[in-house]
Parts: C-alpha cells; sequence; structure tokens
C-alpha cells in the first residue's frame, strides 16, 4: 500500500488537490499576472529637483486625471450593472495626486504606497491612463478578478505594497523607505497616500514615530477630504493631526490643496529635499475658507472649478445661497464628478442636500449625464496634450515578481562552518545560544545584506550581537513598538529582489498577543504572479511555550504553534528547534533560503541532544530537516513524535521504555512544512504513536489543536492508536520552572513511559 494512500483519502487534501486546476486556471485568465511584464507606457515623468511644473507637465496632469476619472465611472458602471458599488468618492479624489506620484517614482531607489487602499479605482485608472493596465479590463474587471481587485493590489506599473487594515502602510512604508535608502542613498524616496482617518491607527502613529526616529525618506500625503465611513470627520475624529505629527518628529508641509497642482509639485519636491536630509515629512492640504475679508462661499467652490451653473442649480435645489460661507477640503472626495462633488462639499459643512460618497458609485445614477459634465471633458488642449506625450518614445517599465520563495538568499556553505563553536552534548544551556551564534555567523559574513529590526530585548532574544555588526542604517530600535516593527521589517523586504535577510526579534508572546498584524500583512500581499505569500522575512519568536522562566502566564507564549501553523499557506518554513545546536541550524537554513519563516526556540536551559551514537543530534554545517530520527530500535511499533523543549523527555522516556521491552521510537519534529506523505506513511510502521509538544493541545470542546491537531487529522482514521501530551486547560497553573508546570500539565517522562509501555500491554 502506498505510503500516500492515507493522505490522499483525507477530505481536506482531497479538496486541495482539486483546486489546482481551479488556481491554474484562473491565473491563466489573468494577463497582467506573471513572472515578469514588460510595459510601455506614455513616458510622463518628473524631476523633482525641478524649480517648478513646467506648463506642459501641468497640462498633461490635467488631461492624464480626466481620463482616469473616466475610466473610474464606467468601470463603477459596469459593476452597477452586476448590482454593486465600490468608493467611487475615494478613487476619482486619489487620481490627479497619484498621477503626480507615478511620474515621479522610478521603481528603483522611489517607490509609493497607498494606506487607504478602498481608493483602488482611482489606483487602477491611473495606471490605465498611462497605459500599464488595458482600459477595458479595469472598467469590465473591477472587483471582478484577481489582478483588477476591490483594494489595491500589485499590477504592473503600481506598488508591491498591497493595502490592508488602515494604517499599516504607515510602518510598512518606513520600512521601504530605510531599506531603499540604504541601498540606494540620496536617491531613496517614499510616497504615501493616506486618507484623513488612518492617521490615528496605532501602527500608523507608531510608522510615524519610527520615520522620525530612524531619518526615513517618505512623505505622507494626506487626502484631507472631511468624510469618513459614518460621518464627516469632524463628528468622528475631531481632531487636528498637525500638532500630533509634529510632536512625533514629522515635518508638516502645508498647501492649500492636493489639487492645486504647481503648489503639489513644490510640495513634492520639498518633501524630496528633506528626505535626502533624514526628515521624513507629511504634506497637509488646507483647503479654503473664509479669512482676511476675503470670502469663501459655495459659488466661490463653483468658480474653482469651473461648474458655476452646476452649483448654482444644486444649491437653488436645495435651498442654499450661493453666498453660504463654506470650508472647501484640500481633497475632495469624487473630484471630477460635479453632483457628488457637490454633495460631498454640502455635506462637510453641515448643509441641506450635502451627501457622503466614501461608499458609493454609479448604481442608481444617471452614467451619460455624469460624464457630460465641463470637468470630465476633454477639450483641444488635453487632446494635444496627450497627442504630444503619445508621440514621445515610450517609456518602458519591467515589474519582475518577488523570487519565489526557497530562491537562495544568504547561503553559508557547510565548510565554511567548521570553526563554529557550539555546545556540546549534554550541556544544558538555552536554545537562544544557537541561533545567536548563527545570527552573528550571518551578519559577520553579510553586514550589508542583514537588516535586524528589534523592540528593547536584543539580550533577551540574543540578536544584539548580530545588529552590533551591521551598519546604523542596517538596525532599527523600535522601543516597545512590537506591532509597527512587524510592518516596518515587511517594508525592509520591498526594496529590491536580490538576497536579503530581514529579521525581527521579540517575545512570542508579544507576538500572539499584540504584533500579529506581521502576519496578517502577508496575507494580502499577492505577488506578481498570483499568489497571496509571505515575504522575505524571518520572524523570530523567543520565549515560547511555557519555557519563560517564572514569568507565569504575562510571560507565556501558550498558542505559538497554532499561531505559526496558521500562517503555514504563507511561509516557506516554520522551525521548531529543540536545542541550542537545532536552533543555530533552523537559523542559518532560514537565510539560505527567500520566503516568510518564523523561527521559535524556548527561553530556557535545554540539554543539548544526541543520537544513539552519542553523536550531536545536529553540526553546524548540517543540511535542516524537518524531522531527525533521534532513537531508531529494531522492531519498535511504538514512536513518540516531540516538538521543540519536551523532546529531551521524549527521548528518556523511550530510552526507559525500551530497557522496560518496549522498543520505542523518537522522531523529532524540527519544523514545518513536513515532507509530503511522511505522517500518512507511518501507517504500517507503528501501532501507536504519542505526540508532545509545549504549548496548546485543544481542549474536549475545541477538539485536537496545535501539532497534536495536525498529528490527529492524518492518522486519527487509519488504527493507529494516539495519545497526545500538552496544555490542555491553561486556566490555572503555577507559577514556578518550567519543568514544574510540566509536570502540573501531565507532561512527564514518568507518565510519557506509562502511555508507551502501557499500550504494548494493551496489545
Amino acid at each position: 500500500m502506498s505510503t500516500l494512500e492515507p493522505l490522499a483519502s483525507d477530505p481536506i487534501a482531497r479538496q486541495w488537490a482539486s483546486q489546482a486546476p481551479r488556481r491554474a486556471a484562473l491565473l491563466a485568465a489573468t494577463p497582467t499576472m506573471g513572472e515578469e511584464v514588460r510595459s510601455e507606457v506614455l513616458p510622463f515623468t518628473l524631476d523633482l529637483t525641478a524649480g517648478a511644473l513646467a506648463p506642459a507637465d501641468e497640462r498633461a496632469l490635467v488631461a492624464l486625471e480626466k481620463v482616469a476619472a473616466r475610466t473610474a465611472i464606467d468601470s463603477l458602471v459596469s459593476l452597477a450593472k452586476v448590482k454593486d458599488i465600490d468608493h467611487l468618492g475615494g478613487g476619482l479624489e486619489l487620481v490627479g495626486p497619484l498621477l503626480m506620484t507615478l511620474a515621479a517614482v522610478d521603481y528603483r531607489a522611489k517607490h509609493f504606497a497607498i494606506e487607504h487602499g478602498h481608493t483602488s479605482i482611482g489606483y487602477y485608472a491611473a495606471l490605465s491612463a498611462l497605459g500599464f493596465l488595458d482600459r477595458d479590463r479595469v472598467v469590465d474587471g473591477f472587483r471582478r478578478s484577481l489582478d483588477i481587485a476591490g483594494h489595491v493590489s500589485w499590477v504592473p506599473g503600481g506598488t508591491q505594497l498591497g493595502s490592508g487594515r488602515l494604517g499599516v502602510m504607515m510602518p510598512v512604508g518606513t520600512g521601504l523607505a530605510l531599506a531603499s535608502k540604504a541601498h540606494y542613498g540620496d536617491e531613496a524616496m517614499v510616497f504615501c497616500h493616506t486618507g484623513d482617518a488612518g492617521w490615528i491607527s496605532g501602527q500608523s502613529l507608531n510608522g510615524l514615530t519610527a520615520a522620525s526616529l530612524h531619518g526615513a525618506p517618505i512623505t505622507f500625503v494626506m487626502h484631507r477630504n472631511g468624510i469618513q465611513l459614518s460621518g464627516p470627520t469632524a463628528k468622528v475624529l475631531d481632531r487636528d493631526p498637525r500638532p500630533i505629527v509634529r510632536a512625533l518628529g514629522i515635518e508638516v508641509l502645508e498647501i492649500a490643496s492636493l489639487h492645486d497642482r504647481q503648489g503639489l509639485f513644490g510640495a513634492y519636491a520639498e518633501a524630496y529635499r528633506l528626505g535626502r536630509a533624514g526628515k521624513p515629512s507629511l504634506i497637509y492640504p488646507v483647503g479654503y475658507q473664509s479669512h482676511d475679508g476675503e470670502a469663501v462661499t459655495v459659488e466661490t467652490f463653483g468658480r474653482q472649478y469651473g461648474i458655476g451653473a452646476e452649483t448654482h442649480a444644486f444649491a437653488e435645489a436645495h435651498g442654499v445661497a450661493l453666498q453660504t460661507p463654506v470650508w472647501i477640503p484640500g481633497s475632495i472626495m469624487s473630484f471630477r464628478d460635479a453632483e457628488a462633488m457637490l454633495q460631498c462639499l454640502f455635506y462637510v459643512n453641515g448643509l441641506p442636500g450635502g451627501e457622503a460618497h466614501h461608499d458609493g458609485g454609479m448604481k442608481g445614477r444617471d452614467a451619460d449625464r455624469t460624464l457630460a459634465n465641463p470637468m470630465l471633458q476633454l477639450d483641444a488642449d488635453d487632446v494635444a496634450a496627450l497627442g504630444a506625450l503619445g508621440a514621445l518614445p515610450k517609456r518602458i517599465v519591467v515589474t519582475t515578481a518577488r523570487p519565489a520563495k526557497g530562491t537562495p538568499n544568504l547561503v553559508i556553505d557547510s565548510a565554511e562552518l567548521a570553526s563554529v563553536k557550539l555546545p556540546p552534548v549534554g550541556e544544558w544551556v538555552s536554545a537562544r545560544a544557537g541561533s545567536e551564534a548563527a545570527y552573528v555567523e550571518l551578519a559577520r559574513r553579510f553586514p550589508d545584506r542583514c537588516f535586524f529590526t528589534s523592540c528593547d530585548l536584543d539580550p533577551s532574544t540574543k540578536l544584539g550581537k548580530a545588529a552590533a555588526l551591521v551598519a546604523t542604517d542596517h538596525k532599527f530600535e523600535l522601543s516597545i513598538q512590537e506591532q509597527a516593527a512587524t510592518l516596518l521589517t515587511g517594508g525592509l523586504s520591498f526594496a529590491q529582489n536580490g538576497p536579503q535577510l530581514n529579521v525581527f526579534a521579540t517575545f512570542a508572546a508579544f507576538m500572539e498577543g499584540i504584533a500579529r498584524e506581521g502576519f496578517e500583512f502577508w496575507r494580502y500581499q499577492r505577488n506578481l504572479n498570483g499568489a497571496n505569500e509571505g515575504l522575505n522575512v524571518l520572524l523570530h519568536l523567543s520565549h515560547v511555550g511555557a519555557c519563560t522562566g517564572r514569568d507565569h502566564f504575562s510571560g507565556w507564549s501558550l498558542d505559538w504553534v497554532n499561531l505559526a501553523l496558521g500562517y503555514l499557506p504563507f511561509l516557506r518554513r516554520f522551525y521548531t528547534p529543540a536545542d541550542a545546536r537545532g536552533a543555530f541550524v533552523a537559523v542559518r537554513d532560514a537565510a539560505a533560503g527567500m520566503g516568510g519563516h518564523i523561527v521559535t526556540v524556548p527561553r530556557d536551559s535545554l540539554p543539548v541532544l544526541a543520537l544513539e551514537n552519542g553523536e550531536p543530534a545536529w553540526n553546524a554545517g548540517d543540511a535542516w530537516t524537518p524531522v531527525t530520527v533521534l532513537r531508531r530500535r529494531p522492531g519498535a511499533r511504538v514512536a513518540v513524535l516531540a516538538l521543540g523543549a519536551p523532546t529531551y523527555l521524549a527521548v528518556a522516556a523511550s530510552d526507559t521504555a525500551t530497557t522496560r521491552g518496549v522498543p520505542t521510537d523518537v522522531h523529532c519534529i524540527n519544523g514545518f512544512p513536513l515532507a509530503d506523505g511522511w505522517l500518512a506513511g507511518l501507517r504500517g510502521s507503528y501501532d501507536r504513536i504519542v505526540t508532545i509538544e509545549d504549548g496548546l493541545i485543544g481542549d474536549p470542546q475545541s477538539g485536537a489543536r496545535g501539532f497534536a491537531g495536525v498529528v490527529s487529522s492524518t492518522l486519527a482514521a487509519t488504527g493507529i492508536a494516539l495519545e497526545h501530551f500538552g496544555i490542555v486547560d491553561p486556566q490555572v497553573a503555577p507559577s514556578e520552572h518550567f519543568v514544574a508546570v510540566w509536570e502540573y500539565f501531565g507532561m512527564t517522562e514518568a507518565n510519557l513511559v506509562d502511555a508507551l509501555t502501557g499500550a504494548a500491554r494493551k496489545g
């Protein structure tokens, strides 16, 4: 019988296999996806060191804005036919400033991000106007295709930084800016478009602090439209961000409006100058309102944007006098959709007829009337500007997918590690000693390619020695900003596709309870080839399980196995070393291949493990394997599958059980994924299997979880008797040495021996 048959009979495995052809068909039907896309686009670029925006460039911007806006509206018309809506208002508002950004970036040292990802139709429409995307695909595929998605996702000419939760792009963009600065010096710059709500979220404020603390060349472009999801910003978040942002160390550049192209270009140029001086900035459009005897009214608005007749008719229909004073936002929701603009203006000013356009689209609206308004008409100058651009040689932009996971990264050959000294067999030492030695070895050999992010825990995570070996622009201390630190580390990985190690180390308990957004971020990072996957990042979780001294629950990471397994589809590997030597091998292997990695290391001292012949279970130059057989007994029909710190108990129990006439094998699980079919292949080899891990393995209500759950899901129906050791009731426990805590939960050598020998007696 094939060892793969039990796995093939698993319903989850069957579903996994059945999805493969659907995945292939979806990717084949997505023209913008691939390993490399070559785009020939309009050669519209801007030099941020120029003194001002040239008249021809301003004219081209106006024309491109109109083309993009019409595309966005047509897309929402198409979406309305299937009874759906989207955030057209924010998308139209984004178009103009984003087109300036797209002309300023070079996709090498200068990049951009969009924090408020619901503006995505403006993003896709702007890329279409330049020629990166087919217009018809944007119109008919928006929110109905893999590539033209409902949030900002990576497409040719776009940003790699897929937008998800509000505020995330502040620290991520900061990380990208810092790594770009390290690689490209004064050329580096990141433009991060953001709404006037996202700046207050926790990771945003931490990201702004990180940008200031480390002098990131980044500017945050605030689209201050005065509207949030449930009401005007003044009623939801009545706070001026400027004094807060300034207090965090960000230079605030005030301009009248993002729609004033000369003013915006001047702010971009100043932000670039500041960025090269190590000063991040916020571009803040204050808008227009009455001052010094000069009235700003409803009529002013209509005159300012060339929609006087439309403004008069709208105001009259709602009984509002044209001379009513108003605040005209510095970034206008639904820009160029005249009726919606007026509704937004009246909404933020509390006037009759006001409507928010945070959510919405073209459902129930007259498309022809909308497209016929003056702000969307291309005049002769627009046509001439587009014609002049089109007559020039195309700009060639090659967009390349991030390297596949497993692509060689920072590789140290086995022969180069002969001089590395690791703790000897039998010595009780923290596994952290091994991971520390590995990071030091990598930093010593590749100082220009190692980036380390810390949260005031280097003495405990043992990252400090390695960080001391790299330049100051390759290491970032963020104090206790764990969530921002994970996101910043993700941002570091976007700077270039070459070999690079990006490490963030903290306590596992903090990753479980505070910083999970660093993992969640991977869920919405789509590669150019279509797969949502982890980045080239190593998240180091120290102090896993009950092995945390006497800190009790305040310092425990009891759910670390479940946490990491939950992100396994986005990982290259998840490592669970059982001793210091195994930890060295794990870190070295994680650095050797690109992709997402989780390395988990216990805090307290554990014995260095040996094979049956007395040799160390792992040596510095060994290749990493998912499983190491620590004990192989002739005739064994019983086995222990051990994960992490309790592995030494499994070895001791195996030795005792064997002397009592029950030969027992021990398989040490070094990490995941396990080799295909390995677990299923244990059927026929064993009658009974016992697992042990230092983490939550479920309870009678939840069923098996953790590694116990992995084993149960594959082997429960095979006839093998299973027994699991781990933590099942974390509500009450002693605050003592981890051995005493394990004893409390029944995780002892004696209990393991009873389980092993008892199985034999029953047989």
